[in-house]
């Protein structure tokens, strides 16, 4: 009797209704809203659901037809579970895009809970929606005609409160506030960007930076440009962290380290352009027709070269460091996805191109830093922090998770202090500059967040470690660079900054270089910050979305809010 109950076309009608409603009622536990909002919230998904399968006697079929819509619910449940709320993301989209798929797997293969769950919820359900579709049974005329006109109720009623929404919330709009119209419209709007990413070769290609050097033609100068991976200071014995993840950098002269630095963005694919390039949070658009600062330098006679550890994604990262006169990805054209070499070969490409000789170099090296699977970007001997083995995310494996994360902050240190021994060994007048793109969430407080890339920034994903050494030649010609560096080690700044100091170590000089935005220029001046959204819209700290824990953090580290 049950077993014929289950079975039914009505039965499967209203599992396959509750199925597609899943992702919509664990969002009503995330996302702060009225009851007024709440209440369109659910009505007109519920209304467009039970009406679309209704139209068909065999509800399984639309159920399949609409299976794009189940895979975005899928992949909503697991970010809510990573993230703790918020919809898919525009940039989330842009994310998958420029990720390889060995990092997908990598990160897939430590979330059991999620994957687990959108097993059990879909899968049965595609299941029973072939056998609806092969059963003989179907729905009674008679009932369909009672669930299409209920779905238009139900949608007349949400319309209702939907209209008083607009008029008692200014700031509410279906297209951002109902789901998945909500997800739909971030997914058009990352074809959008995509596109306008994939159109870079012809938007910027009559772009000039007039750049011209203003330092000795006769001395040889070497800048090195690192670019930091998933990084934070709160994990650097160089910031007060407890452990000494930092030990050859802690101990360096010529350094100086910023305490208050912003990135700009919490996802690679964005953030590392804004920093390479005269882009910011504010003036986000131009960065898709100018080009970056390895062509500043090339135009002021500097051979450029762009190495890096991560895979080619098709993003404006690849597109700057074609830019270069020499460029390498060295997992480019490498069919072994799991082939992953450490950070420190992108040290012994440098010491190949030192040994070469040339007067004037400009170096980018995008590093792997710490991207997770955290314990597979350093060697076994470059762990001193154990137990540092990750069986799967979540938070009773926590004190793994920053174990393995403090061994690839080490292994930095290390890789650092290698760059900094090759460009001493020259002799040269050079200058390395390290910045990481982003910062990382790893369970730290009562919201038990993981990762980056969140919809709504945190301060765990927002600050980032800022780094700038200089070698002794370097110092004794231009002795005022340092002691200006050091005198706003400890001004609020974003990872804006850098594209302008980069320019102004090296001497260039160009009508797009602001020394106000130069950390080494006695111009420099406190601006206020901005966080590139997810449409690309700067909003200030205060309106960024962060919440009273990460205020705390920036009060608890006397950075500057907002």
């Amino acid at each position: 009797m049950f077993k014929e109950w289950l079975f039914k076309q009505k039965t499967l009608y209203f599992y396959f209704l509750v199925v597609m409603m899943v992702p919509t009622l664990l969002l009503l536990g995330t996302e702060p809203m009225s009851a007024i909002v709440v209440t369109a919230f659910i009505l007109l998904p519920l209304s467009l659901y039970t009406v679309v399968l209704s139209v068909v006697r065999k509800p399984g079929i639309v159920f399949g037809i609409l299976l794009p819509i189940h895979i975005l619910g899928a992949f909503q449940l697991v970010l809510l579970y990573l993230f703790g709320g918020s919809i898919i993301a525009t940039d989330m989209f842009l994310n998958v895009c420029t990720t390889n798929s060995m990092e997908i797997l990598e990160l897939l293969d430590k979330l059991l809970p999620p994957i687990i769950g959108v097993i059990l919820l879909y899968v049965p359900a595609l299941v029973l929606a072939v056998y609806s579709i092969r059963s003989s049974e179907k729905l009674s005329p008679c009932f369909q005609v009672r669930t299409i006109l209920s779905g238009i109720g139900l949608f007349l009623v949400g319309l209702a409160f939907t209209a008083w929404a607009y008029h008692k919330e200014p700031d509410f709009r279906v297209y951002r506030d109902i789901y998945p119209v909500n997800v739909l419209r971030n997914m058009k709007y990352a074809y959008i960007r995509w596109a306008a990413s994939e159109n870079y070769h012809e938007t910027s290609k009559d772009f000039r930076f007039h750049a011209k050097s203003t330092h000795d033609a006769d001395c040889r100068e070497i800048y090195v440009m690192v670019v930091g991976e998933t990084s934070r200071p709160l994990n650097w014995g160089l910031y007060g962290y407890e452990r000494n993840t930092t030990p050859r950098l802690s101990t360096m002269s010529n350094l100086v380290f910023f305490s208050d630095v912003l990135t700009q963005s919490n996802a690679t694919h964005k953030s590392v352009p804004l920093i390479l390039s005269a882009a910011s949070a504010e003036q986000a658009d131009i960065i898709y027709s100018q080009k970056s600062v390895i062509t500043a330098f090339k135009e002021a006679g500097f051979k450029t070269v762009f190495f890096s550890n991560q895979r080619p994604n098709g993003s404006l990262i690849d597109f700057f460091a074609e830019e270069a006169d020499i460029s390498l990805f060295l997992k480019q054209n490498v069919t072994d996805e799991k082939f992953n070499p450490y950070d420190e070969e992108l040290v012994k490409l440098l010491d190949r191109l030192l040994q070469e000789g040339d007067q004037k170099l400009f170096i980018v090296l995008h590093t792997y830093g710490s991207h997770f699977n955290y314990r597979e970007r350093y060697p076994a001997e470059m762990a001193p922090y154990q137990p540092d083995n990750i069986d799967e995310v979540s938070f009773k494996m926590r004190q793994n998770l920053v174990n393995a994360f403090d061994n690839t902050i080490y292994y930095t240190d290390y890789i650092l202090g290698l760059i900094v021994d090759k460009l001493s060994a020259t002799g040269a007048d050079a200058a390395m500059v390290y910045i990481s793109d982003h910062g990382e969430d790893l369970f730290d407080d009562n919201r038990k967040l993981f990762l980056h890339s969140s919809p709504v920034p945190d301060y765990y994903q927002i600050h980032v470690p800022f780094v700038i050494w200089m070698s002794d030649s370097y110092i004794v010609r231009y002795p005022q660079i340092l002691s200006v560096a050091e005198q706003h080690r400890e001004c609020a700044m974003s990872s804006q900054v850098v594209f302008h100091t980069l320019l102004s170590l090296g001497g260039v000089e160009t009508p797009y270089r602001d020394e106000k935005l130069s950390v080494v220029d006695t111009l420099f001046t406190v601006l206020p910050r901005y966080y590139l959204n997810d449409h690309n819209r700067p909003l200030s700290l205060d309106k960024a979305g962060l919440k009273p824990e990460d205020i705390e953090m920036f009060k608890r580290l006397h950075l500057v809010y907002p």
